[in-house]
């Protein structure tokens, strides 16, 4: 019996597929399963029209194995088998796929029939864990069964050997344990089977395995003790480890509401149901089944960067990837979910995938799905939409902002906020539809608390009109609207930094004369807050105040805190503008102090811009000052 060399450039690349190409080792056994699978699926096809497999789909199987005494671990399929000619081109040949080959030679109508294997690697994974595999194969139809045998990658041997039945069976003898490394833990049933489920839980064909279970002993009739402590006896059963067919390949009319609720939870480890389920089963230029979910409420790292967005993605009925980023985009990472589908280029280890065309048609067709959820949702169950907002309405928003407003036109309608005329919830085309005829604008106003703002001197004038305002308390609120521009054709208008556009064309004129009369008291005020405005004006839209600061430039107070917060040594401080209402009784006062009392006319102009700082929700310089301020003028 002599060793052959591997036929493809030997040490350098069978050491690459072992040590390099795959990340987990606990891939191998995925890998095997799915070799078990295919030389199963290759007989399955075969019985169809050769009466003499003698085999239904119910017969077939694969079955795992364990010897701890010896360290062996086995998995072994009652599949089409090995000839020698095919173990040498299959085993001997790295990267030679014989599952590609057979996929490729099958007639076009018979594409149902699903081939994991591509690329013919995977069994190399079992390297990893193992010091030496053993490969016994008969293929069904011939007489004879042969042996393949290897240490790695100093070569391998064929020789004949004895097995009654067609089919394979891969034994590992696996690697000793080391510091690092516990190989004798894939020796452990829990840990089979655990990864069983969490990497091979959909293959069609049942996964079994002799577990070990314990059982209360009967007590032959008569000899019953109640007082006695009941006797366990530990005894072996032949399970199904796999689920075999997952409910996403189900009908939707097969699958109750419970069945996915149930799915979902045990799936993705939430104890709450999720708010909708999205089955999804396109046939096309891309095949594919999917089944998403819009939780309930955020998991508590959601907004860190800790959080591993992305849907589970498996390739006929194989996990491939945990959390496939590129399925969804960013604005809608808190969705959960499954796509299964064969039409995807994976990359040699199964482990990545390569970026292609397909990932790209279905990741565009899974966000139109889940935005046409989420409508569905905010149209016909508002309250569990809303729920849904709160949990997540500040990642549509980020989504909005988010790479200079390309996705803006696709999230818009999804948006909520505060109307406080209302007291609601309402979204933009609700708020526009309900605007009063002599409204021109969609007016808003960012702060940190929804009482905070209704105390804004502008609200005041906007509700004496009978317009409405939306309210935003989030720190990314402001930039939505700022990015958006307009909606339905009606702008937005921030109550802190834009003209409200409230004044008739007299009001205006009588505005204009004002200030040129003001011009004197105004130079005086600035001068008498000695740099801390940019500029005092007077306002016909401070309602029943007497003064308010706004923001002079396009940045608002709220974005100079958000900032600040964000890098404090990056923060811009914002220059400030000191509006007073020229009809007011104390500006009317301190107007006549300047030219009688200047002194005191300072200390006016210092309470107002306090009373301005209040009201813009910033805090007051010097607090002590103040207050003496106060007690003085008392």
């Amino acid at each position: 019996m002599s060793k052959k060399e591997f036929k493809a450039e030997s040490k350098r690349l069978l050491d690459m597929m072992i040590n390099s190409i795959y990340t987990h080792e606990e891939i191998f056994l995925r890998e095997l399963i799915s070799n078990a699978s295919d030389a199963i699926d290759k007989l399955a096809y075969l019985a169809l029209t050769d009466q003499n497999v003698g085999l239904n789909r119910e017969d077939f199987a694969i079955d795992l194995r364990v010897d701890k005494k010896l360290g062996l671990l086995t998995v072994s399929d009652n599949g089409i088998g090995m000839s020698k000619d095919e173990m040498e081109q299959n085993l001997g040949t790295i990267a030679k796929s014989g599952s590609l080959q057979f996929k490729q030679a099958l007639d076009k109508d018979q594409s149902d029939v699903d081939i994991i294997g591509q690329f013919g690697v995977g069994f190399y994974s079992a390297f990893m864990v193992a010091e030496t595999v053993t490969v016994l194969s008969k293929k069904y139809g011939e007489d004879e069964a042969w042996m393949w045998q290897s240490s790695g990658a100093d070569g391998y041997t064929v020789t004949p050997c004895e097995k009654t039945t067609v089919g394979t069976e891969v034994i590992l003898k696996l690697k000793a344990d080391t510091e690092d490394e516990k190989y004798s833990r894939f020796l452990e049933q829990y840990e089979l089977q655990n990864l069983v489920k969490k990497y091979s839980d959909y293959i069609r064909y049942p996964i079994r395995m002799e577990m070990e279970k314990s059982r209360r002993k009967e007590v032959p009739e008569g000899e019953q003790d109640e007082e006695k402590e009941p006797e366990w006896e530990n005894y072996t059963e032949l399970c199904t480890l796999n689920s075999m067919v997952p409910v996403w390949l189900k009908a939707k009319k097969d699958v109750t509401d419970e069945e996915y609720d149930g799915f979902y939870k045990d799936k993705f480890f939430d104890y709450e149901k999720p708010l909708a389920h999205i089955p999804i089963s396109v046939e096309g230029a891309v095949t594919y089944k999917a089944l998403l979910y819009i939780p309930a409420k955020a998991p508590y790292d959601f907004y860190t960067k800790d959080f591993k967005k992305g849907l589970q993605l498996y390739s006929s009925g194989v996990l491939i990837m945990e959390h496939c980023e590129d399925l969804i985009p960013d604005y809608f990472r808190f969705v959960r979910g499954v796509v299964d589908t064969a039409d995807l280029s994976l990359n040699i280890s199964r482990e990545m995938l390569q970026h292609n065309r397909q990932l790209s048609i279905i990741s565009g067709n899974l966000e139109k799905k889940i935005k046409q959820e989420l409508l569905n949702l905010q149209k016909d169950k508002r309250e569990d939409y809303e729920k849904f907002f709160t949990a997540f309405g500040r990642q549509i928003k980020y989504g909005i902002v988010s790479d200079y407003g390309m996705h803006k036109d696709a999230l818009q309608d999804l948006l909520l906020f505060w109307s406080a005329k209302e007291q609601k919830l309402v979204t933009l085309k609700e708020y526009v539809e309900a605007m009063p005829e002599a409204q021109k604008h969609i007016y808003f106003a960012a702060g940190e608390s929804n009482a905070r703002l209704a105390q804004l001197p502008q609200y005041q004038r906007l509700q004496d009109k009978g317009f409405d305002v939306l309210f935003m308390t989030e720190d990314v609120d402001e930039f939505v609207p700022r990015t958006l521009m307009n909606f339905m054709e009606k702008d937005f208008r921030n109550l802190a930094t834009d003209d409200l556009d409230l004044s008739t064309e007299d009001e205006k004129k009588a505005a204009e004369a004002a200030a040129a009369d003001w011009k004197d008291e105004l130079d005086f005020i600035k001068t008498a807050l000695d740099g801390k405005i940019s500029k005092a004006e007077i306002s016909a839209d401070l309602g029943s105040h007497p003064v308010c600061l706004v923001p002079e430039g396009g940045m608002s107070f709220e974005m100079e805190k958000y900032f600040k917060r964000m890098n404090p040594e990056m923060a811009m401080p914002v220059e400030k503008v000191l509006r007073l209402n020229p009809e007011h009784p104390v500006v009317q006062k301190l107007k006549g102090m300047i030219g009688s009392d200047p002194e005191k006319a300072k200390q006016y102009a210092q309470v107002l811009y306090a009373q301005g700082l209040i009201l813009a929700d910033l805090p007051i310089e010097d607090a002590q000052a103040y207050t003496d301020l106060i007690c003085g003028l008392l």
